[in-house]
């Protein structure tokens, strides 16, 4: 019974925000509350809440502060000389600029934070999308899947936990999997190169010069958190978005209506007060005229962010800890002014409230499933109805499953519930557990468009994309990227 409410949560939940019946984060908690009760749990559904609070509390104080301070980076001026470069790299051509996405956010993706690659990947990229009327959505889905192959790097979260719950060693893991996940790395820019090339087909070829010239045209999906709104053509041929909140025009026409978030002059002099001015959203770009760059503490920031990333990666203190100190001594130090520090926070803290309230939203979500004991049902009936002939071949088993299980579960739920089980199965049939916990890595490409993922609502925020435009476009790519990485272990050898 539990393990058909499980999957039946998962399924209403994903339907009602992708057909955009609901928001994710009414979804996130009204779903799972209800629920609770049909299984008679509802009596401690309180509990179930404050356990996931609990439990999703640190991430959501990460992404708080990582959202200020790399907000503050922007602002100050940073990520100017990458922007410049990237745009004389891409030259207004769309297939240049879906492959230079997916480059940047795979190698930004090297310090093994989601929220930091997407922050900053978005920053740079968004402007240029804006300015072409390119589709937002390829934007978020080759960066996610591009940092999903990144993510198993063994500083990144899932290669530990797999060594952890596992009692192996994370080197003896990632190592022998390089040459599977580097041909998953070249397929997602191959997969970016045909994106860019129907991106191009649809919106033309042109020069530099003319994409900065403003354009009444729409874009390709509608942004922000708005309404569905139908959806129309403009003379062009481009898709329109609707007209609900949060539908955004094309450069020069107007600000995104009611999207609230422009207010930071880290892109240009947006305005927030909705459609009809100048200068909104971010389709300015980066403005190098803005009031406030900090041309004079450029290697300040520079050697700040490096240090920040290298504690990260190091684990010098937990991540949040080293985001919170981080935030703080930019705003002190780039800012002295204390009217300056409030503006700058105010000027984030739309995405702080959007980000931080999805985390807390989730936390329903993954308390419920897992108090319930619904999460266990599932991953038991999954791993009964492994045929007994198939237990000589579990390691291709797990890098299939690891697919849809790391989507529907949290990271360590399947890694510290599921895969042990997964493990003994295999060493019955005599494969070792290291084959099954390299396997087990192979899914996180789609992982890491899970509705249970904070980091992904941190790129669909930024970028102004509905979840469930970006979880219909990404799902498939982010698979098939999954099953291309297992199939070349399987060629090479590795599982």
């Amino acid at each position: 019974m539990l393990t058909v409410l499980g999957f039946a949560m998962i399924a209403t939940f994903l339907v009602l925000i992708m057909t955009k019946k609901m928001s994710p984060i009414a979804a996130l908690v009204l779903i799972p509350a209800l629920f609770c009760v049909a299984v008679g749990q509802g009596a401690r559904l309180g509990d179930y809440v404050i356990d996931g609070v609990g439990n999703l509390a640190p991430t959501a104080a990460m992404l708080m502060f990582a959202i200020v301070y790399f907000g503050v980076m922007i602002d100050v001026g940073l990520f100017d000389p990458i922007v410049r470069g990237i745009l004389r790299f891409c030259k207004a051509d769309p297939v240049r600029i879906v492959v230079g996405t997916a480059v940047l956010a795979a190698i930004v993706s090297l310090d093994g934070d989601g929220s930091t690659t997407f922050m900053i990947t978005v920053s740079a990229m968004y402007p240029l999308y804006k300015r072409l009327g390119m589709s937002l959505v390829v934007m978020t889905g080759v960066a996610a899947t591009a940092n999903g192959v990144m993510n198993t790097l063994p500083w990144g979260g899932p290669t530990a936990r797999a060594a952890t719950a596992l009692k192996l060693d994370a080197a003896d893991i990632f190592v022998p999997m390089i040459p599977a996940l580097g041909v998953g790395l070249l397929f997602v820019f191959a997969l970016a190169y045909v994106l860019g090339r129907r991106e191009r087909r649809r919106i033309g070829y042109l020069t530099l010069d003319e994409a900065l010239v403003p354009e009444t045209g729409t874009v390709l999906v509608a942004a922000g958190g708005g309404g569905a709104g139908g959806g129309s053509k403009d003379a062009g041929g481009r898709a329109g978005a609707g007209t609900g909140a949060g539908v955004g025009t094309e450069a020069g026409v107007g600000a995104e209506v009611g999207s609230g978030s422009s207010s930071s002059p880290g892109f240009g002099s947006g305005s927030d007060s909705g459609a009809g001015e100048g200068d909104g959203d971010g389709f300015q770009g980066l403005d190098p005229n803005r009031a406030t760059l900090r041309p004079r503490l450029y290697w300040f920031n520079a050697g700040l962010t490096v240090a920040l990333l290298t504690a990260m990666i190091l684990e010098l203190l937990p991540i949040p800890v080293l985001f919170l100190l981080g935030a703080a001594l930019a705003l002190t130090v780039n800012y002295p002014d204390m009217a300056e520090q409030k503006a700058r926070i105010a000027a984030h803290a739309d995405n702080v409230l959007n980000v931080s309230g999805m985390v807390f939203a989730a936390a329903v979500f993954t308390g419920v499933l897992t108090g319930t004991g619904m999460v266990e049902h599932m991953a038991d009936w999954l791993v009964g109805a492994i045929p007994e002939g198939m237990g000589p071949h579990m390691g291709l088993v797990t890098g299939v499953l690891s697919l849809p299980l790391t989507y529907f579960m949290s990271n360590d739920g399947f890694y510290f519930g599921v895969l042990p089980v997964l493990a003994e199965a295999g060493a019955a049939h005599g494969v070792s557990s290291l084959e099954i916990a390299r396997a087990s890595i192979v899914g996180q490409a789609l992982h890491m468009s899970s509705p249970l993922v904070p980091a992904v609502y941190v790129l669909v925020g930024m970028a102004k994309v509905e979840f469930g435009d970006h979880t219909r476009f990404t799902v498939k790519w982010a698979a098939l990227t999954s099953l291309v990485v297992l199939a070349a272990a399987v060629l090479f050898g590795i599982v």
